[in-house]
């Protein structure tokens, strides 16, 4: 009996931003990243159309050390509709059966054109009954079928279609695995370009995802106001200004663009603290221990900003510390997504 080859490698993740797509690969023990790239959307004519976004993951690949054309794609926060809800204690099909109808009358699109999953996140008290909390995420599919459309135009394979919170928390898992880490509650935030995702998790369980409307292009309006800039200078003010070290920043320029995105970041800090106040309620004795930030807007200036108005420790997140011939170290938070993709393959 001839078996089944196994693969030399992950499949390659691909995460479709706001702003880049970002391709990784590990390889088959899941130890060593193979490859990373990054291409910015910013000359893409139509982001949402098919054809662009394939062209740009064509660009991303091309002579890079990516092998084969598996690969695991991702919904994001503009294809998702999540929202924790509470429903009736139950187990099985009964249990998808009362998730089903809750969603129907919560979902933008008709259920019947919807792909419909939950998590269970755990029984809490609600009044003087026990209620079931869950995690309810649905994708129109169409948007699914738009993002296959995407693979079979890059000429890849799709072994998966995962969603962006999963993803995100998976690429965690292997640093925080200890028995002590699977007993805590950690928030994982991602302060992408558009928005800024929330999962609260214990251990590698999910309880909590929120996406908050707020992120990296409304720090970018912020300083295009304030200094009176293009929209385009302000994005490359910022970003070559936080991409310098500390002592290479221009302090002026520093404390311009601190000014202007303080109101953004007092409103981030805020929508945060709601979550942790929603987590705190709803899970009575179970405090979060720890705020993991992460994304390409994740510096060490917002990290301070958030632990002082959080009032909890809080660490920038690093999805590639645990491997070998890792991606390049600027920004290393941005390659978490794409991390959780490709480890989804190895699963």
């Amino acid at each position: 009996m001839v078996g089944m080859i196994k693969p030399r490698t992950s499949p390659i993740g691909v995460h479709i931003g706001s702003r880049s797509v970002k391709l990784l690969q590990f390889d088959a023990s899941g130890t060593r990243v193979i490859d990373a790239a990054r291409w910015d959307l910013s000359d893409v004519a139509d982001t949402h159309h098919a054809g662009s976004l394939a062209e740009a993951i064509c660009h991303a690949r091309e002579g890079r050390g990516f092998r084969g054309r598996r690969a695991v794609f991702c919904l994001g926060a503009r294809d998702l509709f999540v929202q924790n809800v509470r429903v009736s204690q139950a187990t099985g099909d009964e249990l998808q059966r009362i998730v089903q109808c809750e969603a129907a009358g919560r979902l933008p699109f008709p259920s019947r054109e919807a792909e419909i999953r939950f998590v269970e996140a755990a029984d809490v008290r609600q009044g003087g009954t026990m209620r079931r909390e869950v995690v309810l995420l649905a994708c129109h599919r169409p948007v699914i079928e738009r993002l296959l459309e995407v693979a079979d135009r890059s000429g890849l394979t799709p072994e998966a279609i995962d969603v962006e919170p999963g993803a995100l928390l998976r690429c965690y898992a292997k640093q925080y695995r200890r028995d002590e880490d699977q007993q805590q509650q950690r928030m994982f935030v991602h302060v992408g370009g558009a928005t800024t995702a929330v999962v609260i998790a214990r251990g590698t369980h999910t309880m909590f995802v929120k996406y908050i409307d707020f992120a990296g292009r409304h720090l970018d309006e912020a300083v295009a106001g304030y200094l009176k800039l293009p929209q385009a200078d302000a994005i490359a003010l910022r970003r070559h200004n936080g991409d310098r070290r500390a002592d290479q920043r221009d302090p002026a320029v520093t404390r311009s663009i601190a000014e202007a995105i303080r109101p953004g970041l007092d409103q981030l800090a805020s929508e945060l603290s709601m979550c942790v106040r929603y987590f705190s309620v709803t899970f009575r004795g179970q405090p979060i221990s720890q705020v993991v930030l992460s994304g390409g807007e994740a510096s060490d200036t917002l990290l301070e900003w958030i632990s002082g108005r959080l009032g909890l420790p809080c660490e920038l997140g690093n999805p590639l510390r645990s491997f070998s011939n890792t991606a390049p170290a600027n920004r290393a938070g941005q390659w978490d997504v794409a991390a959780g993709l490709a480890l989804k393959g190895l699963n």
